[in-house]
Order: C-alpha cells, then sequence, then structure tokens
C-alpha cells in the first residue's frame, strides 16, 4: 500500500544509481492506492519482489512480514521497501527484525508508516501508530539518512543497514496501541475483540444516524 506522500517520500530519496542492478523487495506490496514499484522499476533493478499477505496488483509472493526471512533468507535484497504496512502487524517486533535482516548489510530500508492522529484503518487490521522518536530507537542499529513527519499523520523513514550491524534488542520497547489508546510492549487477543465490538457498535450507530439525517433533509 502507498499514497501520494509515500511516492513522493520515494521519488526523493531513491536515487537511479541506488537501485539499478540491485535485488529489490517490497514488503506489503498490495497495490490498493498507488505503489513505488513503477518508479523503483524504472531504476531497472536486477529484480523487484512484492510479497503481501493476499493475492493481487504488485504481488508476486504470498508470504507474511513475520514470514520473509525463513523465506528468503539472511541479507537476500540491497534494498528493502514497506510503505503504509507496519502498522496494520501485531506483531511488529518480528516483522522488523526480519527487514534488518533480509536486508544486505550497507543495504537500504525505507519505510513509511502511521502516526499519532491517524485515524483508525483496518486493512485488514490497524494496531500501531508510530513517531519520530519510534523510528530513532527503534532503527538504532541502522544509520538513518533521512527521517520526516508528513501531513497525512505519517512518518517516514530512509537508512542504511550498517557494515557492523548489531541488532537493538526491542523486547521491552513499548509502542503506541491505537486500540488502547496508550503504550504497551503487546496488544493481547481480548484487546482485540474488545476493540472490534466496539468498531461494529460504532459503524452499526453511525449508520442510523445517517438514515435518521436522509429522513430530514
Amino acid at each position: 500500500m502507498c499514497n501520494a506522500y509515500c511516492i513522493s517520500f520515494g521519488a526523493i530519496n531513491l536515487k537511479p544509481e541506488e537501485v539499478k542492478g540491485k535485488r529489490v523487495i517490497e514488503v506489503g506490496s498490495y497495490d490498493i492506492n498507488g505503489s513505488l514499484r513503477p518508479l523503483v522499476k524504472s531504476y531497472y533493478p536486477a529484480e523487484y519482489i512484492g510479497v503481501d499477505i493476499v493475492e493481487g496488483l504488485g504481488v508476486d509472493i504470498i508470504c507474511k512480514a513475520e514470514d520473509i526471512l525463513e523465506r528468503f533468507g539472511k541479507e537476500s535484497f540491497d534494498i528493502v521497501i514497506a510503505t503504509e504496512l507496519l502498522e496494520h502487524i501485531l506483531d511488529w517486533r518480528e516483522s522488523i527484525h526480519n527487514i534488518k535482516n533480509i536486508c544486505k548489510a550497507g543495504g537500504i530500508i525505507l519505510i513509511t508508516t502511521a502516526s499519532y492522529g491517524c485515524p483508525y484503518h483496518g486493512h485488514p487490521y490497524d494496531f500501531w501508530r508510530y513517531e519520530l522518536e519510534d523510528m530513532k530507537q527503534i532503527f538504532s542499529d541502522c544509520l538513518l539518512e533521512k527521517l520526516e513527519k508528513h501531513p497525512a499523520k505519517g512518518v517516514f523513514v530512509k537508512m542504511k543497514k550498517a557494515h557492523n550491524f548489531v541488532e537493538k534488542d526491542l523486547s521491552d520497547y513499548k509502542l503506541y496501541s491505537i486500540l488502547l489508546n496508550k503504550r504497551v510492549k503487546k496488544i493481547a487477543e481480548k484487546d482485540i475483540k474488545k476493540y472490534s465490538r466496539r468498531l461494529v457498535m460504532w459503524q452499526k450507530t453511525r449508520n442510523i444516524l445517517s438514515s435518521i439525517k436522509k429522513l430530514f433533509s
């Protein structure tokens, strides 16, 4: 997934010479509302693979972010792209661990994701919000080249994996959960079910109010 801000960030920060002849993977590549794929492929990578959890436009291989390291192996790509993905993954630590480890030393990681204030948008789920400081902490084991907060309630980052990469321990790190409205280490299944029930009730109420409004308009 992507949007105009993501595409603009990629166009500005990914250079043709960084991409040409390189292996590229896009994690969460289903093209619902735009993709970096056409831009990046115009720079002549050796290979461009898109992975997602469902079949669709831009998806070459069905694979969860939690499984990409097992599927492709360590240091198998020169460039790893994940746009508007991380907020939707419950086990964000495992997914980020995989993203870091499928990237070659000296390779590029480009990520965009939702920040605080971005409304709930389940595709199919929505769990987390990331801030600039989160990106600094979570990716302190990489070399940040660009870190931006965007008006579309998102954070965008481009980084390089260090040649002397030593992965940061994130086991105790707390991230803001949109379901619980606070920073937590993890979200329990009961919390997901509780929020889902609240969301269904809210949607029903909104539909009823919309119907009443139409009656009197």
